[in-house]
């Protein structure tokens, strides 16, 4: 019999399925009262995730249909997939400059509508074809705000197309950091990428702080004949004055692959069907990559790319593993290590972080059996979520 069970929302890459190992792991549509959730862009709402959960692991970067404050309460770990399918944005990036530069879908579209013989076909094409005279990239400047796994590949991509970047992120990791091409100029002015621009593209995820971050005042500071492409979420672009910029000639194009009533029928307005990760390509990556995490989770209880706790990683001892989800209180390692001494068990190995106030602990004991009532002291202490006991760990190989 299967050790845990995952509900599946959408359909999940079978090659990432294929990461679970058999022997531990029992998955499907219909699974009930699951011990994980693993979904794509199924909107999840806290009445659809059993008190039986513990993880919920999305193949992708966005959480925004993961009721996100609710699973932290609960105790319940999120995870996501970032850089999974970065290189699929990364291509449709080029792919939106190239649409836009180009007037290819207007020049697509003219074409389409012709009628006549191939000779007059042919006449026709070489007459209309100089309304759809575009520009070529090199030697443009490209703005993008966001230098996260997507951000940094547009940039050094646009670098060897022979563009000028400039990358604005406050907040770049130094992981990311050392992927970036030297001639990608880094400025701390978002207003400065704005100005600077022909092209400005947006990775940044949709926060509070980045809701309408690209406002009517930091349109105002773009060419009036710069494109801006966003292939992040629709809410970080105040639409309304996106469409009176581009009503004014005040900006050239928008490209977005979140098609809405504000924007959808504008003629300056290129809109895509949510096509960013869409490659069979990226569907594998996000499932491989959510499932082995949720895999390392659940049989080792190591945290990867969680979006609500922290990274925490213990590679595991000869004995059985605690793990505990908890809130960021003083003094609960005392009360943790005090029921370690009241059972007379020796901590091989012991780790603890936190994420502002949600903290989560791996105690490892040297003994194979935990006392049920160990567990049960653990789980009612106050400010503990979650708390469970892991075997010794199994034989992964499959």
């Amino acid at each position: 019999m299967a050790e845990y069970t995952i509900k599946t929302y959408n359909d999940i890459s079978p090659l990432g399925l294929a990461k679970l190992p058999k022997h531990s792991y029992s998955y499907g549509p219909k699974v009930e009262n699951p011990d994980a959730i693993i979904l794509r862009s199924f909107k999840l709402s806290d009445a659809l995730v059993d008190s039986t959960v513990i993880a919920v692991a999305r193949a992708g970067a966005g959480v925004n249909n993961i009721p996100l404050n609710e699973m932290t309460g609960r105790g319940i770990v999120v995870f996501n997939t970032p850089g999974a399918n970065a290189n699929a944005v990364k291509e449709l990036v080029l792919a939106g400059m190239l649409l836009s530069s180009r007037n290819i879908v207007d020049a697509s579209s003219y074409v389409k509508h012709l009628s006549g013989s191939d000779d007059e076909l042919a006449q026709k094409v070489e007459d209309g074809k100089k309304k759809f005279q575009g520009a070529e990239l090199s030697s443009k400047t490209l703005g993008v705000i966001g230098m996260g796994a997507i951000g940094y590949r547009v940039a050094n991509l646009a670098v060897e197309l022979g563009m000028k970047v400039v990358g604005y992120d406050p907040a770049m990791t130094v992981r990311n950091a050392w992927q970036v091409s030297s001639e990608v100029e880094q400025v701390n002015d978002i207003e400065e990428v704005l100005r600077r621009s022909d092209f400005v593209t947006i990775h940044v995820p949709l926060l509070e702080a980045t809701r309408g971050l690209i406002s009517k005042q930091k349109l105002a500071k773009m060419k009036s004949d710069a494109t801006l492409l966003n292939f992040s979420r629709d809410q970080i672009v105040d639409e309304d004055a996106l469409i009176s910029a581009l009503d004014a000639n005040k900006l050239g194009k928008y490209v977005t692959d979140f098609p809405n009533s504000t924007t959808k029928d504008h003629s300056n307005v290129i809109a895509l069907p949510h096509l960013g990760a869409s490659t069979q390509e990226a569907e594998d990556e996000c499932a491989i990559m959510a499932a082995v995490q949720l895999n390392d989770f659940l049989l080792d209880g190591n945290i990867t790319n969680s979006v609500n706790f922290p990274s925490v990683s213990l590679k595991r001892t000869d004995g059985a593993r605690l793990t505990i989800a908890h809130y960021n209180e003083p003094g609960m390692l005392n009360h943790f290590t005090a029921i370690m001494i009241k059972y007379k068990l020796n901590v091989a190995d012991i780790l603890n972080n936190n994420r502002g106030s949600q903290a989560y602990t791996i105690i490892d004991l040297d003994i194979l059996d935990v006392p049920a009532k160990l567990l049960a002291d653990v789980s009612n202490l106050d400010h503990v979520q979650i708390a469970r006991v892991l075997k010794l760990a199994k034989n992964l190989d499959q």
